[in-house]
C-alpha cells in the first residue's frame, strides 16, 4: 500500500534509502494530462535520490541520466520497510513522476568453454 511522506522527512528519508537502493535498476515514467505517459528512463542503474530543501528539488540520479523534479508537492512510496518498489512524486504542475525499482538481473556465471576432443 502506498504511503504519503511528509515533506519534513524527504531529505533524511532519501538519504537513508539511497544507500540501500544503490545498484537497483530504475524506470522513470512521467504522466501528465498535457503530455500523456512518457518513459524518461528505462531500467538504468540507480545512483541515488536526494531532496534539496534549499532549492526545493528532488534529483533522481541514474547512470547517464539526471532527472530533476523542481518544487515537488507530494511524495508517495510503495515499500516494505526500506525495500522500495516504487516512488511517485507529484510536481508543482500536478504531473506525476513514477520511479519503479527492481533488482538487476543476476546472470549465471560464465562456464568455461569445453574443447572438442
Amino acid at each position: 500500500m502506498a504511503k504519503k511522506l511528509e515533506k519534513s522527512i524527504w531529505q533524511p528519508y532519501f538519504d537513508a534509502v539511497s544507500k540501500v537502493l544503490a545498484g537497483k535498476r530504475a524506470e522513470i515514467e512521467a504522466a501528465a494530462l498535457d503530455l500523456g505517459d512518457q518513459i524518461e528512463a528505462e531500467w538504468l542503474p540507480l545512483l541515488g535520490i536526494t531532496y534539496d530543501p534549499k532549492d526545493d528539488l528532488i534529483e533522481i540520479a541514474l547512470e547517464g541520466v539526471d532527472h530533476l523534479i523542481p518544487k515537488p508537492r507530494e511524495v508517495w512510496v510503495e515499500a516494505d520497510g526500506l525495500d522500495l518498489s516504487s516512488i511517485e512524486i507529484v510536481d508543482a504542475d500536478g504531473a506525476r513522476q513514477i520511479v519503479t525499482l527492481r533488482d538487476p538481473l543476476m546472470l549465471p556465471a560464465p562456464q568455461p568453454a569445453r574443447r572438442a576432443g
